[in-house]
């Protein structure tokens, strides 16, 4: 892109492409995931041009050239599975900056496509971390990608804490959406949303509950780390961005039981997602028939289905992955700590602490 060309597109149409983030709509989702008078409220950041993290991707830039970390034109490069990809190609198109994004073999081949027409160079690490897995792998080659550009900036979406910041707007559009909310419903990746939303929501209501998602396999609530099918939330690292004092449980949710409600979200109201998506359903459809009649509840769906069109919306795909006979059990399994056991299934734990604490495991925060 010329100097003339980005010029006129931070003036006139880059403009245009930040307005088209936020103010997404919310959406009533009962049947089947509640019974009838019950149900919960979904906002839908798939109606973003990338996605949710569209909000942090814009805003972790814009701080970053206000501080003069990122230099004009400089390369914008960082770790993605996807979303935030998506969000910082649009960040570097409205504001004039290259973007590399380290990926891995595990993306899917829709984001893959996409990401590609849309201009970014992808740089694909091949092998995960003995210890990291893919996470850390993608983390030491953004370094080696760094060295070998003087004067290129990485967002560092896990730890930035911009990227907490940048969900206010979002809390404050749920506010004036649905003026009260007694339980949040979010998924768990770099944490970043949920301690963001979460923070702005707690000033208005004190007694705000809190319910984390995970995925079976990730290790940010403790869990042991293994192979995750699942993209879009879980972690093999511990992202500094996670507020674990916010959080009064977690749940993790399994590949079979999220494409499953992905699935009746498209049939029974017309709006789905990916992996995030289906587990926040299930575990916001439980919330609201567990919780007393006429409590508000609200949940994040990060993005909507296209990116996944060949995987959780592909038979063949899942099938392969023994994902399309998966049912959901009604209700969860429970653990009191998160070292009781290794999370196979859908499995709720009361107990939330950080496992990288001196007291991890000894009560909850």
């Amino acid at each position: 892109m010329s100097n003339l060309s980005t010029a006129v597109l931070s003036r006139g149409a880059g403009r245009a492409l930040a307005a088209a983030v936020g103010n997404t709509p919310v959406l009533r989702i009962g049947h089947p995931f509640a019974p009838p008078g019950r149900g919960f409220w979904a906002k839908l950041e798939g109606f973003n041009p990338g996605g949710l993290k569209d909000r942090a991707a814009l805003h972790m830039v814009a701080r970053a050239r206000e501080r003069g970390v990122l230099r004009p034109g400089a390369m914008i490069v960082e770790s993605t599975s996807g979303t935030l990809g998506q969000g910082l190609v649009l960040a570097g198109r409205i504001y004039g900056h290259p973007v590399t994004l380290v990926t891995d073999t595990g993306i899917e081949p829709d984001v893959l496509r996409l990401l590609r027409a849309q201009g970014a160079q992808l740089d694909m690490v091949a092998t995960p971390h003995p210890r990291g897995g893919w996470q850390m792998a993608r983390t030491e080659r953004v370094r080696q990608v760094l060295a070998e550009n003087p004067g290129a900036w990485c967002p560092d979406q896990y730890n930035n804490p911009d990227n907490v910041d940048a969900y206010a707007p979002l809390a404050h559009e749920m506010l004036a959406q649905l003026h009260r909310v007694d339980v949040l419903v979010t998924s768990v990746g770099t944490g970043g949303h949920s301690a963001g939303i979460s923070r702005v929501l707690r000033v208005c209501f004190p007694h705000l509950t809190v319910i984390g998602v995970d995925a079976i396999g990730s290790t940010i609530f403790g869990q042991p780390g293994r192979h995750r099918l699942m993209r879009g939330l879980g972690s093999s690292i511990h992202p500094r961005n996670v507020a674990y004092e916010q959080f009064a449980e977690v749940h993790w949710i399994a590949p079979g039981e999220a494409v499953w409600a992905c699935r009746q979200l498209a049939r029974h109201h017309y709006a789905s997602g990916g992996w995030s998506v289906g587990a926040v359903a299930l575990v916001a459809g439980w919330a609201a028939r567990t919780h007393p009649a006429g409590t508000r509840i609200a949940a994040v769906f990060p993005d909507g289905p296209h990116r996944y069109l060949s995987t959780i919306y592909n038979d063949d795909y899942c099938r392969e992955h023994d994902l399309l006979e998966v049912r959901p059990a009604q209700e969860p399994e429970e653990y009191k700590a998160a070292n009781q056991g290794e999370a196979l299934r859908w499995t709720r734990c009361l107990t939330v602490t950080d496992p990288l604490a001196p007291t991890a495991g000894q009560g909850a925060r």
